[in-house]
């Protein structure tokens, strides 16, 4: 049994963390943090959480990094680097799930976020997606969760782009729709039910802070120097995020091929699962899980691909996969806590 503590408990992305811990076998929660609710009662700020927990929220302070094994950081961008930098010096095995982490470059962090204050550290952090980096996880001492939207873009192209058959010399072009719940719980007009509800909007048009994450896995991945264009929408849904992405590819392939080439790169990896050909997925059919569900389609001249990819953005775009890279870190079975199937309808 891990003991276990989280940095950061008060937003969505908290709360299900909170929700995964309380039912892992393997896994004991003894604190969690806020500012804004210090003192103040899980069940009383979450009420979905009623009758699981008798944790109150409390103040974050380094004394409480001796009551536990295993830290989980869920704070504000540019907020976690003090407190993990805290916790690895006593020893404690952590997976952050803001951006801090993300780059071992640190001169991109600091050119797509803000000046990092542990560069140190974030040179030797592990980028936690398991269905690649995998070994390098279960080694590690800090994990660096992914962002929503490059877990599913990069689901989406990896097998093509390690296989060696994207042609770099085209962009990869990412088309990604997400729900609102990805905004964070704290409101703001673009959120606004009236804003946002019946409308599809673009934001951040070629200037998102994730294509770079997207961009820099990839190139890691393929030792290629090709540009990623990704573009996010808005859509009036609570959770879920569906990328569409096209691969040019080297030369022309066949759907089967394709096909073929997916299902063997993720036939050891519990939760990517590879639709039949002619399938699409569906927000609908991963929401409520860790499950990431992948499509695929081909342009008749078969040169460009097309892979598609839906997930939760709450679970195996945040919390799922920080409770999974735990469970690598920590010699658990890697599905731990996590088989429960989507919610549907």
């Amino acid at each position: 049994m891990v003991r276990v503590g989280i940095v950061g408990g008060s937003g969505y992305t908290g709360v299900q963390l909170m929700a995964l811990l309380l039912h892992h076998p393997d896994v004991s929660l003894r604190w969690v943090t806020s500012r804004k609710f210090e003192g103040q009662p899980v069940c009383e700020t979450f009420g979905a959480l009623r009758s699981l927990t008798d944790l109150a929220f409390t103040k974050y302070s380094p004394d409480l990094l001796g009551e536990v094994e295993f830290v989980f950081t869920a704070v504000p961008h540019g907020q976690a680097m003090g407190i993990v930098s805290e916790a690895v010096q006593h020893g404690k095995r952590v997976v952050d799930l803001s951006a801090d982490f993300r780059f071992q470059d640190v001169a991109l962090y600091e050119q797509t976020y803000q000046p990092h204050t542990a560069p140190e550290l974030a040179g030797r952090a592990v980028y936690g997606l398991p269905e690649l980096f995998y070994e390098e996880i279960k080694g590690a001492d800090l994990v660096g969760n992914p962002g929503c939207y490059p877990t599913s873009a990069i689901l989406a192209s990896v097998p093509v782009v390690r296989k060696g058959l994207w042609d770099s010399r085209s962009p990869i072009i990412v088309d990604a729709k997400s729900g609102v719940s990805g905004a964070g719980r704290d409101p703001n007009l673009t959120t606004h039910f009236p804003e946002a509800d019946e409308g599809l909007t673009p934001y951040k048009v070629l200037a998102h802070r994730h294509q770079p994450e997207i961009a820099s896995i990839l190139r890691k991945s393929s030792n290629e120097e090709g540009l990623v264009y990704f573009v996010p929408h808005l859509v009036p849904m609570n959770r879920g995020i569906v990328s569409t992405v096209y691969l040019r590819l080297k030369e022309a392939t066949t759907l089967e091929k394709l096909q073929e080439l997916y299902e063997t790169f993720y036939r050891d990896k519990p939760f990517v699962r590879v639709l039949p050909a002619g399938k699409t997925p569906s927000s609908h059919h991963v929401r409520g899980s860790n499950y990431c569900d992948i499509g695929l389609a081909l342009a008749p001249d078969g040169k460009t691909a097309v892979a598609m990819a839906a997930i939760d953005n709450l679970i195996k775009g945040a919390s799922g996969q920080a409770v999974q890279n735990m469970n690598i870190m920590a010699g658990f079975e890697e599905s731990a806590g996590l088989m429960q199937p989507p919610l549907f309808p």
